[in-house]
């Protein structure tokens, strides 16, 4: 299920940019601004959550293996 989720966001994004670009809009509005986002702040947002996860994520193992990175 993954990879076909990981495909259908390829898709996705492939549409929007050929549609509008960085530029495109999203069909949802955002709760607190009532504003569309744009493909770019999508896009960044995702990375951010991205990295912060995985920061998360290496909390936790340096925690139980007591390795940390360079």
């Amino acid at each position: 299920i993954m990879d076909e989720s990981v495909e259908q966001a390829r898709r996705d994004i492939d549409a929007a940019l050929a549609e509008g670009g960085l530029e495109f809009r999203s069909a949802t509005l955002s709760r607190k601004e009532g504003q569309t986002f744009s493909l770019r702040w999508i896009l960044v947002h995702m990375i951010e959550e991205y990295s912060r996860h995985n920061g998360h994520a290496d909390l936790i193992r340096q925690s139980i293996d007591g390795q940390t990175g360079e």
